[in-house]
């Protein structure tokens, strides 16, 4: 099950927001999002979390707890979500994926081939 800050990552990205856009919405500054987005990051106030939700229209239950669909209309987060809740295996797996959807998209290239030359 996806950690509290990605689903938080996720919501966003899957909204197209950018982290300042989204702390404009919610009435905090960025560097807040940016914690509740770390993994050893603070945890959002449930009036942040509620706006969050509202702002990227997932689930509250979902943001929340990680149960149910992330979407209202039952579909999940197209590329986020779904593909984390089939491939994902174990932690460290969950971590490296993390770590490569923060990468721009030239970086992520570069990662792939160092894991295509590691074996992968």
């Amino acid at each position: 099950m996806l950690s509290m800050s990605d689903r938080i990552r996720a919501a966003r990205t899957t909204a197209g927001l950018s982290q300042t856009q989204l702390a404009l919405e919610t009435g905090v500054k960025r560097s807040a999002v940016a914690q509740w987005e770390r993994k050893e990051g603070t945890t959002p106030s449930v009036s942040h979390l509620a706006q969050i939700a509202v702002v990227t229209r997932v689930r509250f239950e979902w943001l929340a707890t990680g149960r149910g669909c992330a979407k209202p209309d039952g579909d999940a987060l197209h590329g986020t979500v779904q593909p984390n809740a089939d491939y994902v295996q174990n932690d460290l797996e969950g971590n490296i994926l993390s770590l490569v959807r923060r990468l721009p998209p030239r970086k992520r290239k570069v990662a792939h081939d160092i894991i295509l030359m590691l074996g992968g």
